[in-house]
């Protein structure tokens, strides 16, 4: 599995605080099958031009130097669209300096041009990766595909499966539509875990997504590669929501 999007990079954001937080993790990570890890500390857009890049680049190689061999870790950043119309060229600000950089919007309050928005992004050279749309407030299968249609690739959190609110729901719902194009754990030194989603998508006798979700269509972001499409999903039964919450918390 290749995960793109985590906050374990200690000290920095609102994830992990320490490495002595961040190994235990890691070691999980590793057991489960995850071979390459994206550290992406949350980064707001009207800052990007003074970001301490090479310190951050220290502090990635300092929490290498105490972990396990795999994952292999990478950077990149979780960017907040604060403020329109920001250039977000520059190779540092993306995923392992790829041509795709993982990007979002503040929860409660997306703004109406947020199209607008991604499509400038994608038509500067980025790949606008949208992390967790099935988060924001008042989002919906449409929106979603509109942002697909500006060029957007659609990042869902595995822990937003859960559940039985709007969020999970929707989540869902964007799975059966095949309106994601890659799962990440968004682990903040917690029990959060990609391979969770992974195995649950097995469960379901869905391994083509599974391998897509989870490590061909993140390998090829990584690779400055298309995305290929994912296929819907049949309908989800209720039973296997309960069974994804015991994989996603169960302790490891």
């Amino acid at each position: 599995m290749i995960d793109i999007h985590s906050h374990l990079l200690p000290g920095v954001d609102d994830g992990s605080p320490s490495i002595e937080v961040s190994l235990p993790v890691l070691e999980r990570f590793g057991r489960d099958g995850v071979e390459v890890l994206v550290c992406t500390p949350h980064l707001h857009a009207s800052e990007a031009e003074a970001l301490p890049h090479d310190a951050l680049r220290e502090r990635l190689a300092e929490l290498a130097a105490a972990a396990p061999p795999r994952p292999e870790l990478v950077l990149g950043w979780e960017i907040m669209l604060d403020t329109p119309g920001v250039d977000l060229t520059p190779r540092h600000l993306h995923l392992g300096y790829s041509t795709a950089a993982l990007v979002e919007f503040p929860r409660m309050n997306v703004p109406s041009s947020a199209g607008e928005e991604l499509f400038r992004i994608r038509s500067s050279g980025v790949v606008p990766v949208l992390a967790h749309p099935e988060r924001y407030w008042g989002c919906t299968p449409e929106k979603v595909m509109e942002w697909r249609h500006a060029g957007a690739v659609i990042q869902m959190d595995a822990a937003m499966l859960l559940g039985r609110g709007n969020t999970a729901k929707l989540a869902r719902e964007l799975l059966e539509l095949g309106l994601v194009d890659c799962i990440a754990s968004d682990n903040h030194g917690d029990a959060r875990s990609l391979a969770a989603a992974r195995d649950w998508l097995m469960e379901l006798a869905a391994e083509e997504q599974a391998q897509l979700l989870t490590h061909t269509n993140p390998g090829k972001l990584l690779a400055s590669e298309a995305v290929i499409p994912v296929p819907p999903l049949s309908a989800i039964e209720g039973g296997m929501v309960s069974r994804l919450r015991e994989l996603i918390f169960r302790k490891r």
